[in-house]
């Protein structure tokens, strides 16, 4: 590590270097990845983008979003992990440890995309704080169902299945909770389609083409004052050009909303409920998830962000137990 920082000294790239994961204090590599950003409209804002799912390959899919956010738009982007507290890699599978939640406090907008956590006090307690702050909120895919309380009783209201705060985290600050797989799950792909009467809303600008080999999520009524602007529409296997299932309706993939706390204080909220790391291959989606940045962060949206991969992208098939092991966060910094 310390061979290559002197690599990246030698070219003169230190001052674009996306954060390596070195302490500064220690020397320790540090348990998440900063993406420090170039010049673009982003520069000022910091992101924080919080990963922790066992299914769909958020801890390789959020660190590429961070590089497009950070190097074609300019944001300071955070992403953490969840970590093996034993031997400091990534493993999703371990639910109750997302070091580096203090980095909300100066974060400009929080994208959540954890799935059944149990985090501790101590930790959540960073998300809750960030909840009253009424800066925007975004949440992808699993954020519908982002935390199962178990260990510690002291946030339970926000488990997924609560009844007391009904539908938990995902309905009440997202909109909707964990229901079920609408299309069939690994067999039916979506098509996304811009909601009628939204084509001249920013967040869907320049999004002609939305596709992914994730399956709809099944809904109830959406809670709150939601706004759908992308319906999914069910298609038969997991090709862009197979054919819809016309037994099956369109059902919102992407929303707005808004969430107050209980300070008072109210966030603009985007939830989508794609986000499958095959989601990512598509340029339609995302541009719908750096629009949305956009726009949740009061700025004016491109007509057509650019979202160009940036690097290798090359996620491991979705399921559980498949992560890519033995990896720490600063295999994700930027290199290039």
């Amino acid at each position: 590590m310390i061979q290559s920082t002197i690599r990246f000294i030698s070219k003169g790239l230190l001052l674009t270097v996306l954060c390596v994961g070195i302490s500064t204090v220690s020397g320790a590599e540090t348990p998440w990845v900063v993406y420090e950003g170039k010049e673009g409209p982003g520069q000022g804002k910091h992101i924080v983008i919080v990963t922790g799912d066992e299914e769909y390959r958020s801890e390789e899919s959020m660190p590429q979003l961070g590089k497009i956010l950070a190097m074609q738009h300019g944001f300071r982007v955070t992403v953490l992990f969840a970590i093996d507290p034993q031997d400091g890699y990534i493993d999703p599978e371990v639910n109750n440890n997302i070091p580096g939640l203090d980095a909300l406090e100066s974060s400009d907008l929080m994208i959540l995309f954890t799935r059944f956590r149990d985090l501790p006090d101590e930790q959540m307690a960073h998300i809750v704080a960030y909840l009253d702050t009424g800066k925007p909120i975004m949440g992808l895919r699993t954020a519908t169902h982002a935390f199962n309380f178990q260990t510690s009783k002291t946030y339970e209201k926000y488990s997924f299945n609560n009844k007391e705060y009904p539908g938990g985290f995902g309905r009440q600050v997202l909109g909707e909770t964990w229901i079920n797989h609408y299309g069939v799950h690994q067999k039916e792909s979506t098509r996304g389609l811009i909601a009628e009467g939204q084509e001249s809303h920013p967040i869907v600008s320049g999004c002609e083409d939305i596709w992914g080999p994730s399956d709809v999520y099944g809904i109830t009524t959406l809670h709150g004052d939601c706004t759908p602007l992308i319906l999914g529409q069910v298609l038969v296997g997991m090709n862009p050009d197979d054919k819809p299932n016309e037994e099956k309706e369109r059902v919102p993939v992407a929303w707005l909303k808004t969430f107050t706390g209980e300070s008072g204080k109210t966030a603009q909220v985007f939830t989508t409920t794609m986000g499958h790391a095959g989601d990512l291959q598509s340029e339609g989606f995302r541009r719908l998830v750096v629009n949305a940045c956009y726009h949740l962060l009061g700025q004016d949206v491109p007509a057509k962000a650019s979202v160009d991969l940036v690097g290798e992208y090359a996620p491991n098939p979705i399921g559980f137990g498949g992560h890519k092991k033995g990896l720490k966060p600063s295999v994700y910094a930027f290199t290039q």
